[in-house]
């Protein structure tokens, strides 16, 4: 699984850019799924047939990654730029982001007379090795991503894009379970684009569909880091079950049903409270007439990073999890 981890979070792919990603993701499932197709908002929705027995779910995952893209290029060829999705301006000076035409450039800050302050983003620009404007390698509106390499020590998995590729991973690896398994649902994986920019893939493939049930698949915090941010999620100890978060209180059935199926299979679990930011299931819970949401979180440390950090544990809960939820009958 560590060899399709690296392909996925290696990839270009910010949000509005996912093509890349989902081209990769077509080619890993084709083999599995009944039915594949493409929304006009870059949405990957593959269909895994039930018997007819069960109810339509929709599980999503997003393809897309923080990025930045660029506003100006000075008379001098650097590059000024905003950002796509939340990007911290203290993970910045000295990182290298990357180009899809493969230009590689230096971020760095400008002076700064506090040398304890943390400058915007605004004070940063990004040197591709360009004298002026004519030599510059890329333009105005051409998006970037974060260049840093995979590793694995043990069972941690460190990378940019864990958010939200490891999602992904942990929806393929299910949906190859289900084919073999069977399922009494309708399920819709939904790989979804431009999560971080506002949930805007998912919203649009929720509305289309219309499932029952949506769950989404995503990376949360952890509580167990040096003066990190108080919550009961530690890297290691399991699928993190979402209860609430920033943005939507998950559907108290689907909770249960999802602790009772872990505890059933005896599968590593742990209960998510999150007091800032949201997920997919937020836009599945209010699209149309509404669902019962939730949320299965990957726990990570270093969200919105160049070294987003896992552990291949808690990926394998969560994909034994979701299986188990899809592969019985949901009494909500």
């Amino acid at each position: 699984m560590n060899d399709l981890i690296e392909k996925l979070v290696t990839t270009y792919g910010p949000s509005g850019f996912e093509g890349n990603v989902r081209d990769i993701i077509r080619a890993e499932i084709e083999a599995y799924a009944d039915n594949i197709t493409t929304d006009p908002m870059g949405n990957l929705i593959v269909h895994k047939k039930g018997d007819g027995s069960g109810l339509k779910v929709m599980i999503a995952a997003h393809m897309d990654e923080i990025g930045v893209m660029v506003t100006h290029i000075t008379d001098k060829g650097y590059l000024r730029f905003t950002n796509i999705g939340g990007v911290g301006a203290r993970t910045l000076s000295g990182n290298r982001v990357l180009f899809e035409n493969g230009t590689i450039g230096v971020v760095y800050g400008d002076r700064n007379t506090n040398a304890t302050a943390v400058s915007g983003l605004d004070k940063h620009y990004i040197d591709v090795g360009a004298t002026s404007k004519a030599d510059c390698p890329v333009g105005v509106g051409d998006a970037a991503v974060f260049q840093r390499d995979f590793f694995a020590q043990g069972t941690r998995l460190t990378s940019k894009a864990m958010d939200d590729r490891i999602g992904c991973v942990v929806a393929i690896e299910t949906l190859k379970r289900l084919a073999a398994t069977g399922t009494p649902h309708e399920v819709y994986f939904v790989f979804s684009t431009q999560e971080e920019v506002g949930v805007r893939g998912a919203q649009t493939a929720a509305n289309a569909l219309t499932p029952d049930v949506g769950i989404a698949l995503d990376v949360t915090l952890t509580g167990d880091m040096h003066e990190g941010v108080e919550m009961a999620v530690e890297l290691g100890a399991g699928a993190a079950i979402k209860a609430k978060d920033a943005g939507m209180i998950s559907h108290v059935g689907l909770v249960r049903l999802m602790k009772k199926r872990a505890a059933e299979a005896n599968i590593a679990h742990q209960i998510e409270v999150l007091a800032g930011g949201t997920t997919d299931a937020r836009a599945m819970q209010i699209a149309g007439p509404g669902s019962a949401a939730g949320c299965i979180s990957i726990p990570c440390r270093y969200v919105h990073s160049q070294s987003e950090t896992v552990d291949s544990r808690d990926v394998e809960a969560c994909i034994a999890l979701l299986t188990e939820v899809l592969r019985q009958e949901m009494p909500l």
